[in-house]
This record gives structure tokens, sequence and C-alpha cells, in this order.
């Protein structure tokens, strides 16, 4: 591992909150805003821990909501780089709901975010390599790339045929 590069386990966060009556909605539940918002600041400082820098959000992928979680109940999110680009990282992030009186967890949602990594004149700065370690990480790592260029590609950034890492997956 060179100076420049750091672990995804290096920039793990792990954030708890508990579901108060003010975060939810007319059904005891979670409302998606509060738990995106949560991502987010969970997201933001799993990205400063990788670049040491001050980061912004600069997409956010599907989220699909798997479980509710419910009024009183504990909600989990970790967050760790997946993949470092050349300014940019994708985070990865698990959140699962507790519930105390019934004594079980349970997975809510995954989600990627992507952020910049920022110098102090607000331009985009180079950050260090990822090196996955675990075989999840280098899942999560292989798959970033696609992930990445279809981001790309939606945002109107790429066009489709310099997709080569999304055409693989169609073409032999």
């Amino acid at each position: 591992m060179d100076q420049f590069s750091k672990t995804a386990k290096e920039s793990v966060v792990t954030m708890t909150e508990l579901v108060l009556p003010n975060d939810t909605n007319m059904f005891g539940n979670l409302m998606g805003g509060r738990l995106m918002y949560w991502m987010d600041i969970a997201a933001a400082l799993a990205a400063m821990k990788h670049c040491s820098t001050p980061v912004v959000t600069a997409s956010v992928d599907n989220i699909s909501f798997e479980n509710p979680i419910k009024l009183g109940n504990a909600v989990h999110i970790q967050a760790r780089v997946s993949r470092a680009f050349n300014t940019s990282m994708e985070i990865h992030m698990s959140v699962w709901g507790e519930d105390a009186l019934h004594q079980y967890k349970y997975k809510s949602n995954e989600a990627y975010f992507t952020f910049v990594s920022l110098d102090p004149n607000g331009k985009p700065r180079k950050i260090p390599a990822l090196i996955p370690e675990t075989d999840e990480e280098k899942k999560l790592f292989d798959g970033a790339l696609r992930r990445r260029q279809l981001r790309l590609i939606l945002g109107g950034k790429m066009q489709p045929d310099d997709a080569t890492e999304l055409k693989a997956l169609f073409t032999k």
C-alpha cells in the first residue's frame, strides 16, 4: 500500500439514531427524507475520513426502502468508501433498524452516494486510492466502476458508447 492510498475499513462510520415522534409519518414509520438526511451525514463523515478534506455530495443513487423503521426503533447506518476515483468517491451504505422491545435487527435499505473532495478554494482535489481487502469490499469496488459509468451517462457526462464496463455486461 503506497502513501497515497487507504483501506475501506479506515473510512467506516456507523451512526445510530433513535426514531422519535417528530421523525415519523402518520403511520408511525421513519420518514424517508429524515433517513436520507441521516444517510447523507454518515456518508459525508466516511468520505471525510478517507480524504481528510471537506467534501460535498455529488449524487445519490437509487434508495429503495425494503422495511420500514418504526417509532421507538434505533436506526443504524454503516457507511464506507467503496471506491475512490480521481477527486470523487462512492460511499456504500447499509441501513438496518433495531427493535429493542422485541430484540431483533432487520435490514431497511442500502444506497450509494458520491462525494467530491474539495481544496481550500472549493475546487475538486485528488484523493487517496482505495485498497479493498475483504471479498465484500472487492465486490463493491468492482461494481463501483459500472455504477459510476451509469451515473455519468444519466447525468449527461458520458456517452453510452464510452461505457466499456457497462457494455461488457451485455456483449461477449
